[in-house]
């Protein structure tokens, strides 16, 4: 691994921007210099800039209460108002919003005067249904522009949405609905995927059909055309409901540090963390990224984001910040794949598109399948890609420039979390010389370091510990619920520095390679899983014992999910092994996700523990990798990983 990592840091290609490029570029190099000369400053302006304030803030940050902080917390803005109305009064409504495309082929262009309305029409809707402002909504919806507008709906009446992923389990969901003490589910029936429609409605069914909740109205989206089950007094069609509501609303303004969202992310404890994000200063970062660092140009550009919006890709890179910016955008419902392997490019030809943010993931894929398949189809509208999700390998990025950006489209590169809300790490293009396989940058008004365990900088040409080392404005206002779980998690290792959880180095430039996550957080096709949470639900199997889960490298997804387990003694004879992998994979998927399915499940008799009885997983992970065994010293019985290896072979 580290021979690998040497050579990607002694990458020598480098991209320089093409002068036609930087003369149109948004982002200007003097953006760095009045970041570094006055960090608070450039951020005041460009959240007076990029955001409309009902009232103006005078305070930039208070940061009295680390690490607690408040951004222009003394104005006032409304986030729908900024995606939306102010667009239309500008004189731009008739500028398409959403081109929306539906996996079966059906699509629609929705104009932002068209989506004001629907999203002021959705207001008033949660409005009769009761939900007040600071009120939690859970979203669960598949990738159509009801999900858009009711986030947008949730945040112009100054409720707290919480979107759950659409591939989640019942348990998932239902652990989220808890969590956020949500009054209303919104949902479908299903959506589709793959060819064919995925039920939606079943899973909060059963979320919702055992145990105390406040949920009072679960609004049901007709997309699918499945059967549902239906409970009277509780369920609604969203369609019949809208269409019995006012289609005038105004936007009222809240503080910038009102509640705007909580995402719930993988946590090393099981437990899936209550991401929650505020209004203002995570508008201002979000909607100041997206166009510089996409280098939006909001009359002639077309974007897409491939995110769904369950995750913050979505959020910040789909909904908030381009809709901020009045960019044209893409929003596709299905997969890649389908109904055929050039669905994507086709999308790109048909709509033209010029910006396009994907996964590595995802380009992995298309480079497995062969690059005729997007050599079809016209792909000369594109003149900037990006990447997110997880490291980018440099094979994959050259793939990349030369296939779908015709060795002409600059790439970057993006870094960033759940928990920092918006890009804080990657090149701008039309300044930086692009580098394949690096992060590159830190963005202006952004303050990153590589810090050794005792908080040393590391240095050129070293690893370590990736920190935001300044507060910066959509940063995460801590776990919903849990500020001790909030310090714990991202403060308490370096004090007044945000510990991201991933490892990186600086190469001889100084500029950043990300090494991926440092705890048990896996990273599987740009998706935070815990292992604990992936080995709590193979323990609640009645075959397992035992259960010890890591992330192994895998070409396609990054990471794959791979399980070793302990059987009960009194199931040894219940099933081959082979069909208790078949069992325990099936059950990860129900439990969780399919996300989370373990790409191997291997049936052994003990598992490295220590001494004190903590579970070696680097060691299970040499084994996953197919890697020779590291230092075996702390075990309280060594020839266990021989047993182990044994077994496999």
């Amino acid at each position: 691994m580290s021979n690998t990592i040497d050579n990607l840091l002694h990458e020598t290609r480098r991209f320089p921007p093409n002068s036609e490029f930087t003369a149109q570029a948004i982002a200007k190099p003097e953006l760095y210099a009045e970041a570094s000369a006055n960090r608070l400053g450039f951020w005041a302006d460009q959240a007076r800039e990029l955001v409309h304030w009902h009232k103006p803030f005078t305070r930039t940050l208070d940061w009295t209460n680390p690490p607690f902080a408040k951004w222009f917390d003394d104005g006032e803005l409304n986030v729908a108002y900024n995606c939306l109305d102010r667009h239309v009064l500008a004189g731009n409504g008739n500028r398409v919003a959403l081109h929306w495309e539906g996996e079966p082929g059906d699509s629609r262009s929705i104009t932002y005067a068209e989506l004001t309305a629907e999203v002021k029409r959705a207001a008033n809707l949660l409005t009769s249904l009761g939900i007040r402002a600071g009120d939690r909504v859970a979203i669960y919806l598949p990738m159509i522009p009801e999900a858009v507008i009711a986030m947008l709906a949730v945040a112009r009446i100054g409720a707290v949405h919480s979107v759950v992923f659409g591939g989640f389990s019942a348990e998932s969901l239902r652990s989220r609905i808890d969590d956020a003490d949500a009054k209303l589910v919104i949902t479908a029936d299903g959506g589709w995927r793959k060819g064919k429609v995925s039920p939606l409605k079943p899973a909060v069914d059963a979320a919702l059909a055992t145990g105390e909740t406040n949920v009072g109205h679960v609004l049901v989206v007709k997309r699918g055309d499945n059967p549902v089950e239906w409970t009277e007094g509780r369920d609604l069609w969203w369609h019949e409901e809208i269409a019995q509501v006012d289609a005038d609303h105004t936007a009222k303004a809240f503080d910038a540090e009102h509640p705007l969202f909580i995402l719930y992310t993988s946590g090393t404890t099981g437990k899936p963390k209550g991401i929650l994000h505020t209004s203002g200063g995570y508008l201002t970062q979000a909607a100041f990224t997206h166009k510089n660092v996409f280098d939006l140009h909001p009359e002639t550009d077309v974007y897409w984001c491939t995110a769904d919006v369950g995750w913050i890709t979505g959020h910040s890179y789909l909904v908030y910040g381009p809709l901020a910016n009045g960019a044209t955008q893409v929003m596709y419902e299905g997969t890649p794949d389908a109904p055929h392997p050039g669905r994507w490019w086709e999308i790109i030809e048909k709509y033209k598109v010029s910006i396009f943010y994907t996964a590595p993931t995802a380009i992995r894929s298309f480079m497995k399948l062969g690059r005729q398949i997007p050599q079809g189809f016209d792909l000369s509208s594109l003149r900037l890609l990006g990447s997110v999700g997880e490291p980018i390998n440099p094979e994959a990025w050259m793939w990349y420039r030369e296939v779908i950006g015709g060795n002409t489209a600059p790439i970057v590169d993006t870094w960033w979390q759940t928990e920092t809300g918006a890009i804080m790490i990657s090149a701008l293009p039309g300044i930086t010389a692009t580098k394949p396989g690096s992060a590159q940058v830190p963005l202006p008004g952004i303050s990153i370091d590589v810090l050794d365990e005792s908080g040393g900088h590391v240095g050129h040409g070293n690893g370590g510990l990736l920190v935001v080392s300044e507060p910066w404005p959509s940063m995460l206002r801590g776990i919903w619920g849990d500020p001790q779980r909030f310090q714990e998690t991202y403060w308490d290792k370096f004090g007044d520095k945000y510990f991201a959880g991933d490892g990186a180095r600086l190469d001889e430039d100084g500029e950043i390679w990300l090494l991926g996550r440092v705890d048990d957080v896996m990273n599987v096709s740009g998706h935070r899983l815990s292992t604990a949470e992936i080995e709590s639900a193979l323990v609640a199997h009645p075959l397992t014992a035992e259960a010890a889960v890591v992330g192994a490298a895998d070409e396609t997804t990054g990471q794959a999910v791979v399980a070793f387990v302990i059987i009960k003694e009194s199931q040894r004879d219940a099933a081959s092994r082979d069909d208790i992998a078949a069992i325990l994979r099936a059950h990860v998927a129900e439990q969780i996700g399919a996300i989370a399915r373990p790409r191997q499940v291997f049936v052994v008799n003990e598992l490295p523990k220590t001494r004190s009885g903590k579970i070696m997983r680097r060691l299970l992970q040499d084994i996953a990798e197919g890697r020779e065994i590291g230092d075996t010293t702390t075990l309280a019985d060594a020839s266990v990983m021989q047993i182990i290896q044994d077994k496999l072979n």
